[in-house]
Order: structure tokens, then C-alpha cells, then sequence
């Protein structure tokens, strides 16, 4: 399947300077979407994965499906202030600001096998920020997978290089 034609780039967005990945034509179309989750979760078959681990917002869209089909459950990151139970919190940096993510403290145990999900993969701050917080809970990392990888922002130089990390776009 070639996703870049359910890609559009939209300039300028959400500020100056950014060139924002819209990903809803591919949302939208329920083979593409099927097509892309499958792909997703193919490397991660068989893995035990007990949790995937997505950020808001966009990064829900796709990590509550791969839970779904690896049968495992979904833990949300959020933004602050989001959660109404006790919180544990990592801040990182993003292409065009700061930002923070808190999961609940008993979303993932020593017990878990996580694989951290997320549309895009750029500057790879929110992607390390959630392999901090799986650390700091006990879990075990099992690896990445993500729609879009953007190449030039380097973002793979912030996670853990020894385990797999699955992309279907380069761009």
C-alpha cells in the first residue's frame, strides 16, 4: 500500500515553520486504516505484549487498535491534568514547544510487556518520555512502532536503540 497518497501535509501548522502530518485521510478509509494497523502490529505478534502504551492525541487512534488486535490492554498518556487518579509524570520537548504526559501509577506493572504506539515518530521526545515512564513503573519496553518516522528531526537518537522499532512511512 502506498500510505503517502492518505498523507497530507499541511504548512504552517499548528505555527510557523511546521509542516504538520494530517493522517485523517487515512483514518477515514477503512481499508487503508485496517491496511496500517495490521502492518503496525505484524512485527509485534507473538511477543507477549500485555500493554501498549499511546499518547494524546493522535496516538490513540492507532495504539487503542493495535491493543485490540495484539489482545492486550491500552494505557493512555495524557496531557496534565487529564486523569482523575493519581498520576506519575515525564516532561520532554517537542518540534514546536514543551509539553508533559502523566499516566495513572497503576497503569503498568513489572508484570507488563509495553509497546509504546504513536502516529509519529519526530523529534522523539514524547516517545521518550513514555519509555521513561514504563521504566519508572517496572515495566518491560518490548519496542516501538510508529505510522511516520520524520527522518531529518532525528528523533530515533532518544530511544532505546536495542529494541525494535517498527515504521511504515520515512519521510
Amino acid at each position: 500500500m502506498d500510505y503517502q497518497n492518505y498523507i497530507r501535509t499541511i504548512e504552517d501548522w499548528p505555527q510557523p515553520g511546521v509542516s504538520f502530518k494530517d493522517i485523517t485521510p487515512l483514518l477515514a478509509d477503512a481499508v487503508a486504516f485496517r491496511t496500517t494497523v495490521d502492518a503496525m502490529c505484524a512485527p509485534f505478534q507473538g511477543a507477549g505484549i500485555t500493554k501498549v502504551l499511546g499518547a494524546e492525541a493522535r496516538g490513540f487512534f492507532f495504539a487503542t487498535a493495535i491493543a485490540y488486535d495484539l489482545g492486550a490492554g491500552f494505557v493512555p498518556a495524557r496531557k496534565p491534568g487529564k486523569l482523575p487518579y493519581k498520576t506519575i509524570s515525564e516532561s520532554y520537548v517537542l518540534e514546536y514547544g514543551e509539553n508533559r504526559l502523566d499516566i495513572h501509577a497503576d497503569a503498568l506493572t513489572p508484570q507488563d510487556r509495553v509497546l509504546i504506539v504513536d502516529d509519529v515518530l519526530a523529534t522523539g521526545g514524547t516517545a521518550a518520555a513514555k519509555t521513561r515512564l514504563a521504566g519508572r513503573c517496572g515495566a518491560t519496553l518490548v519496542g516501538y512502532s510508529f505510522f511516520i518516522e520524520l527522518s531529518f528531526l532525528k528523533g530515533r537518537s532518544q530511544i532505546d536503540p536495542d529494541l525494535p522499532c517498527s515504521v511504515l512511512v520515512t519521510l
